[in-house]
């Protein structure tokens, strides 16, 4: 398989200062990759992001965006895609998670959890694919969730969100080929250091997934060739099996 050389192409990551996001910013600026990452609020988070970022050898930038809000999502794209020279890669990671009872649920509840899981990635992938079509290696990756392939009781709106998300990521690399591909990673219980074990026993793997688990995935598709599109892959240890 020829993968793609990630050295000097350019990355933009959505909710890229903290937990997954941040991750998956810095192991491609360690790939080569130069990187804009936007973030809700520019805070201490943000701060320490760009400073680590700053140590790297590439092209980095932090940029403030709420993905709910569309004339934020066309400036951000349109700052990060100026400041980098162009886009090759959007990673879709910016996304809300709750709790709450299904017959308690209410209506600003349901449309803040899809305006932030399902509209959020459509209008950062719209905006970038005038960019994306420029590249020789165009590519969208959106983070789904197991919550969109199994659901769960006390997250209505969320696995909901997110399973319209995975339908979201078939349609536009139906829509987008053949310049542009897409898939989408669905993780499970992903545990970082010093938090609980939660699933570890359920799970086939008999354990919680780790950050870099997420993150092998998200550089496979990064560097995969465009002729794979469409997929939506499950990194949870197998629990979507049980």
């Amino acid at each position: 398989m020829q993968k793609i050389e990630l050295r000097g192409r350019r990355a933009l990551v959505t909710g890229g200062v903290r937990r997954l996001g941040r991750e998956f910013a810095l192991a491609l600026a360690r790939e080569g990759m130069h990187v804009a990452v936007t973030t809700r609020t520019i805070d201490a988070d943000a701060s320490a992001m760009q400073n680590e970022l700053s140590r790297l050898p590439v092209l980095s930038t932090v940029l403030r965006c709420d993905v709910t809000q569309p004339e934020q999502v066309t400036s951000a794209v349109v700052r990060a895609a100026e400041f980098l020279g162009g886009l090759d890669l959007v990673v879709n990671n910016a996304g809300m998670f709750e709790a709450a009872p299904l017959e308690e649920l209410t209506a600003q509840q349901w449309d803040t959890m899809f305006a932030t899981n399902t509209r959020g990635p459509f209008l950062v992938a719209q905006a970038a694919l005038p960019h994306l079509r420029r590249s020789e290696a165009g590519k969208i990756l959106n983070i789904g969730s197991l919550g969109g392939l199994r659901p769960w009781t006390t997250h209505g709106h969320y696995c909901s969100s997110k399973a319209a998300l995975h339908m979201l990521t078939e349609t536009m690399a139906k829509a987008w080929a053949p310049q542009v591909s897409v898939n989408a990673i669905a993780p499970g219980m992903i545990r970082f250091p010093g938090e609980p074990e939660q699933f570890a026993a359920r799970a086939p793997m008999q354990q919680d997934g780790a950050p870099e688990d997420v993150v092998a995935a998200m550089l496979f598709f990064a560097s995969a060739p465009r002729f794979i599109t469409g997929q939506i892959l499950a990194v949870d240890g197998g629990l979507s099996l049980v």
